[in-house]
């Protein structure tokens, strides 16, 4: 059952998470998942083929901005202050004109049937069990319909500016009627990231038709397709192999919504492959603008936030352009190497937004003690991606809950081992510059 609005929600999660896992293993039963971070995406990587390990795991170029957006936290140690009492901590927070359990967001991750067949299912419902609001990406592998039906738990959803304005529109008004709160356009990847992993493996996921339901399920892109397939001439001459196959298999599959037909009739169809190049054609665009935002105001009445932002001006100019919140990303890394990382420039953002709008923060948070130093610096809210990626791989939705539960748990601690009750309490004076 969800519970996205019940501030009570994540109240002494946890003492109950430690409390849960230490009792289990009186006969011998362990965590679904590692808790250690590290442990965690290990396991992960054996869970994975090599492919989807090294898309969900990778980072642009030679990794550098990974490695600057952890070291960022290293720089920043949390007081200990003793002796106050702390015996009931609330992790209670307000966004977007509501109450939530916790500061805690799921970030939009693609293509996650990589990781699980349930996918966006499975992480929408783990995410509502503990009132997490999930912001279901644009690359999502079931369409946003499905996944407001599967969870019925607080849902944002990102938004991929595409080429086409009818498509933008198509979706923005799809994602108001399926129940979302708000839009996350995603600024950062009008051309897609220098990813050396996936290119050692030449491998793209979307080439195989995965992680394109948003689009596939959408009347407009599907008139689009209809379009390309008829003006089209015969298809290029490929090299047919073993992976030649799977990869036909796999477009016609994920066509079928285009097609109306199944996997046999789908290779016979020219569908698949128009659906594949229209998305790639589509995805974005690198002639996106500040003056382009405002025709987002005409397609949705829902809150807009920009994701993205990492330079202090452009954080100014989101506020005044009248973006309902700042989303300060660099897109865990995937997309410029050597960026400054994210955690280096949120107390000067924060102070640039000066509390008009909501900042939301990610890009290397893998624990509760990350989301309290995001907090103290000037964050309202804190967004999660590959951790709850790697747990959805090692176990499903029972995987991601308890992800989730342990960042929230370590969070809750930490509040309380810092001598605070209250999140509204943690400001910069609870850390210590290194």
């Amino acid at each position: 059952m969800s519970v996205p609005d019940d501030p009570a929600a994540a109240r002494g999660i946890g003492r109950r998470a430690q409390s849960d896992i230490y009792r289990a293993g009186i006969s011998g039963a362990r965590p679904a998942v590692p808790v250690h971070p590290e442990a965690l995406e290990q396991a992960a990587r054996k869970a994975l083929s090599a492919e989807a390990f090294a898309y969900i795991a990778g980072g642009a170029g030679a990794g550098r901005t990974m490695d600057a957006n952890r070291a960022a936290f290293d720089r920043w140690q949390v007081w200990p202050r003793p002796l106050r009492d702390v015996s009931d901590r609330d992790l209670s927070t307000s966004f977007l004109g509501k109450t939530r359990p916790s500061p805690l967001l799921l970030a939009p991750l693609g293509v996650m049937e990589m990781a699980h067949p349930e996918a966006d299912l499975a992480v929408a419902r783990a995410a509502a069990s503990l009132g997490v609001p999930y912001v279901l990406s644009n690359q999502a592998s079931f369409p946003m319909e499905q996944v407001a039906e599967a969870s019925g738990g607080a849902r944002l959803f990102q938004l991929y500016w595409s080429s086409s304005d009818e498509l933008n529109a198509s979706l923005l008004r799809r994602a108001e009627a399926s129940g979302c709160e708000a839009v996350v356009v995603t600024l950062d990847t009008h051309l897609l990231g220098w990813r050396t992993r996936d290119l050692d493996l030449a491998y793209l996921p979307f080439t195989r038709g995965l992680g394109i339901a948003q689009y596939t399920s959408d009347p407009v892109f599907q008139q689009l397709v209809r379009e390309r397939a008829r003006q089209a001439g015969p298809a290029p001459s490929v090299r047919m192999t073993p992976k030649t196959v799977i990869a036909g298999v796999s477009m016609a599959r994920k066509a079928a919504p285009i097609t109306g037909t199944g996997v046999r009739g789908g290779l016979r169809s020219p569908l698949p492959r128009a659906a594949v190049e229209t998305f790639l054609d589509v995805f974005s665009t690198p002639a996106l603008t500040w003056a382009d935002l405002a025709k987002a105001r005409e397609w949705t009445s829902l809150p807009i936030i920009l994701k993205g932002i990492v330079h202090p001006d452009d954080a100014s100019r989101a506020v005044d352009a009248g973006a309902d919140g700042v989303w300060v990303s660099n897109h865990g890394g995937r997309q410029i190497d050597a960026s400054v990382p994210t955690l280096a420039v949120l107390p000067e953002i924060v102070e640039r937004v000066d509390g008009r709008v909501p900042v939301v923060f990610d890009s290397g948070v893998r624990g509760g003690a990350d989301a309290f130093i995001a907090l103290a610096l000037g964050a309202t809210m804190v967004a999660l991606g590959r951790p709850y990626a790697y747990g959805l791989a090692i176990a499903g939705e029972a995987g991601v809950r308890e992800v989730v539960r342990n960042v929230l748990a370590e969070l809750d601690i930490t509040l309380g081992l810092s001598g605070h009750t209250s999140i509204r309490e943690i400001a910069s004076d609870a850390l210590r510059r290194t």
